[in-house]
């Protein structure tokens, strides 16, 4: 009698052993689907600053609208990837997809910016100059949101890869997530030092 009762705690702690993995991979993919939604938030607010920014430098760029275009194709593509990417966050290869067409994005920017320097009454346009802020604004709202999805992708990762929980994880389909990787131009510039 006494072995059955054992034996049957030790099969109800195994049980509530695996619960607990259980809920805790659904808790981590929610957390980091949430961190996702947040980046969602601000890559659309950027990409609808974007097509306001290309009319108002329609205007003074008119031998540049090669450059608009390639913008504006490249907030296109972002667009597309961030919808696709918005309906299954936990599909590593949407999510390089995303960053892959946001760091497009990025380099069609600053493409245009450094157009834009050649063009003084451009940026002195007041209207240009507030888009180009609202857009500066973003892009660091973007750092921040991107930063907490991946630091969730990264402790849903974890958790999903460890001992007994990458049995638990296999059998019930948590599958890895990438992280978000964007790529900041300034980020890979060294920087400059002047004496």
């Amino acid at each position: 009698m006494t072995t059955t009762v054992i034996g049957l705690a030790v099969i109800a702690v195994v049980v509530l052993y695996l619960v607990f993995i259980y809920n805790q991979l659904v808790s981590l993919r929610n957390q980091f689907k949430n961190g996702f939604a947040q980046i969602d938030v601000q890559l659309q607010r950027r990409h609808d600053l974007i097509p306001n920014l290309v009319e108002s430098a329609k205007a003074y760029l008119e031998h540049e609208k090669s450059t608009l275009t390639q913008v504006m194709e490249a907030r296109n593509n972002a667009v597309s990837a961030q919808k696709d990417a918005s309906r299954d966050p936990g599909d590593s290869t949407k999510i390089q997809r995303l960053g892959s067409a946001e760091n497009l994005l990025t380099k069609a920017l600053a493409n245009f910016y450094a157009v834009a320097e050649n063009y003084p009454e451009l940026k002195a346009n007041e209207t240009i100059q507030q888009v180009m802020e609202e857009l500066s604004s973003t892009e660091n709202r973007v750092a921040f949101a991107r930063q907490a999805y991946n630091d969730g992708v990264m402790n849903y990762n974890i958790f999903r890869e460890k001992f007994p929980n990458n049995v638990i994880a296999g059998m019930f389909a948590f599958k890895e997530t990438a992280q978000l990787q964007l790529e900041s131009p300034e980020a890979r510039q060294a920087p400059k030092v002047s004496f």
